[in-house]
């Protein structure tokens, strides 16, 4: 019986070491993180934009305030207020209702859905930007979502600006159905008012993007970015090879393998983003880039001296 009593010390006490493992909202909460070299403080990834300064680089995500502040400086832009639809239409309850779900991603993340709009300026252009913050359950559609999102395109529309998307989340929200599956067609239909005006329609990729949000508005940009090593799909890769019986490549649904099949244009770091972005948007709108000048005359004095030396 001494082998049986070992047996039972020895599980008791995997058991209590689990018990002292830390939850999620624990590393949530502390300030530390784990990336390629091991241990990094939260502190040292902000300080680089969210990006491990490790050999890996990998690019964490970022909610829409530290977005917007990448984007247009911390003083630069105005959070738009937008129209919110009532919640739960349908009365919908899985292992917990709708309403307790909605409640809990609120409080979590300090938003009433996971799209922001916000209007800022980039190279001198004014420019309506849409972000969505993945905690709020993965970022994913629904009625409110939509409603922000036709909310955008109209305000650029008035004002005659550019529209950006950060593109982020997991597809459309399962609690509302039909309500959320409408959205593909909503965003559709805005973009093709937007484009109606002959205003630009710019794509940020970043990590994830998945189902239905792939299938509409993220793929009708003019142009398409993404941040290095973003998931870009619309079926999981255990769905499409359990149906195509075959073993796909490593880097299968990463935004270096989706540009290579084209669907993507250009994959910027996030430190480049803002300059990159705007010399884009001067070029859509046939205008002068201060980024543009400032290179070209550096280049030109390059030039001049070189003539001089020889």
């Amino acid at each position: 019986m001494n082998w049986l009593k070992k047996t039972l010390g020895f599980g008791q006490k995997i058991q209590r070491l689990l018990k002292k493992r830390p939850s999620r909202q624990d590393m949530e909460e502390s300030d530390w993180t784990s990336c390629c070299k091991g241990p990094i403080l939260k502190k040292d990834l902000e300080d680089n934009l969210w990006v491990c300064p490790g050999p890996c680089h990998k690019h964490f995500r970022i909610n829409p305030k530290q977005r917007f502040d990448l984007l247009f400086g911390k003083e630069g832009y105005k959070i738009l207020r937008t129209p919110m639809p009532p919640d739960d239409p349908l009365n919908f309850i899985d292992t917990k209702s709708y309403k307790e779900r909605l409640k809990s991603a609120r409080k979590k993340t300090g938003l009433n859905c996971s799209m922001i709009v916000a209007d800022g300026s980039l190279n001198n252009i004014r420019l309506t930007a849409v972000a969505s913050d993945f905690n709020y359950m993965g970022a994913s559609i629904g009625a409110a979502e939509g409603e922000v999102f036709l909310f955008a395109t109209q305000h650029s529309i008035k004002n005659k600006q550019p529209l950006l998307i950060v593109a982020s989340g997991g597809g459309m929200k399962m609690q509302e159905s039909i309500i959320s599956l409408n959205q593909m067609t909503r965003t559709t239909l805005a973009i093709n008012e937007l484009k109606a005006n002959k205003l630009p329609y710019i794509v940020l990729f970043s990590d994830p993007v998945a189902g239905g949000i792939t299938a509409s508005y993220a793929m009708l940009g003019d142009i398409h970015i993404a941040e290095p090593g973003a998931l870009i799909a619309f079926a999981g890769r255990r769905v499409i090879e359990g149906t195509v019986k075959e073993e796909l490549p490593e880097n299968f649904q990463k935004s270096e393998h989706v540009q290579n099949c084209g669907f993507v244009d250009a994959i910027v770091q996030r430190k480049d983003l803002p300059e990159k972005i705007g010399v884009l948007l001067s070029i859509l709108l046939k205008k002068q880039s201060q980024v543009s000048i400032g290179k070209s005359e550096k280049s030109s004095e390059n030039n001049i001296e070189n003539r001089e030396a020889s």
